[in-house]
């Protein structure tokens, strides 16, 4: 029940966000609807899903401004090399986060 109440709240306030405006708000509430169902016996197919929801101007990397929830309050330790972006790669790191 928390997480699902945290997965609206973080809809609801990335809707208000300026960032999102040009974002299809459907994707974004599906994002954050798989963000919230990840575990640790999640699948690479499930990341691979949530990067291609996540990538929202389909430039094969996650910004910042992209990345939302767990995504975004993890950004730096994803961001293994440092360049200011996610590839797939670097958010199936996430898995690891998860255990």
């Amino acid at each position: 029940m928390k997480k699902v109440a945290l997965s609206l709240v973080i809809a609801i306030s990335l809707f208000s966000c300026n960032s999102v405006k040009n974002m299809d708000t459907s994707n974004v509430s599906t994002a954050v609807t798989l963000l919230s169902s990840l575990s640790s016996n999640s699948t690479v197919q499930q990341i691979s899903s949530l990067f291609s929801l996540l990538d929202t101007n389909k430039d094969e990397a996650i910004s910042s401004t992209e990345a939302v929830g767990s995504v975004s309050e993890n950004f730096n330790t994803l961001d293994t090399d440092s360049n200011s972006s996610l590839n797939l790669t670097e958010l199936t790191g996430l898995l690891s986060l998860l255990k």
